[in-house]
C-alpha cells in the first residue's frame, strides 16, 4: 500500500497509506484536504493544482496536452506542477510528496 504525503497550504505534513489507482484528488477528498476539484475530477478545472516533490515528478506519466491546458489557467504554477485528477496512485508513487498551491483560480466560476 502505497504512502502519500500531502503538505497542506498552511505547510502542515500529512501522511497518508493510500490504495493505488486513486487519484490524488479522490484521496484529497477522502481525508477533508482543502482541495476543491470543481468539477469532479473531468479536467474542465484546476481546483486540484497539485505541486509534486521534483525528485517525484519525473516518475509520473507526461500531462496531457488538455491538462497542460488547465494548468496554463492555474494560480502559482512551477515546473512540477499537476491536476491532481490526472495523478493516479501506483505502488512505485510510494513516499511521493505534493503540496497544495496557497490559493487555486476556479475557472468554471468565471
Amino acid at each position: 500500500m502505497p504512502r502519500i504525503t500531502f503538505v497542506t497550504r498552511q505547510g502542515k505534513s500529512c501522511d497518508f497509506d493510500v490504495t493505488s489507482g486513486d487519484t490524488l484528488l479522490e484521496i484529497a477528498w477522502r481525508h477533508d484536504l482543502d482541495m476543491e476539484g470543481a468539477c469532479e475530477g473531468s479536467m474542465a478545472c484546476s481546483t486540484c493544482h497539485v505541486i509534486v516533490e521534483a525528485q517525484w515528478f519525473d516518475r509520473l506519466p507526461p500531462a496531457s496536452e488538455d491538462e497542460e491546458d488547465m494548468l496554463d489557467l492555474a494560480w502559482g504554477v512551477a515546473p512540477t506542477s499537476r491536476l491532481g485528477c490526472q495523478v493516479v496512485v501506483t505502488d512505485a508513487l510510494d513516499g511521493m510528496v505534493v503540496s497544495l498551491p496557497r490559493e487555486t483560480t476556479n475557472q468554471m466560476e468565471e
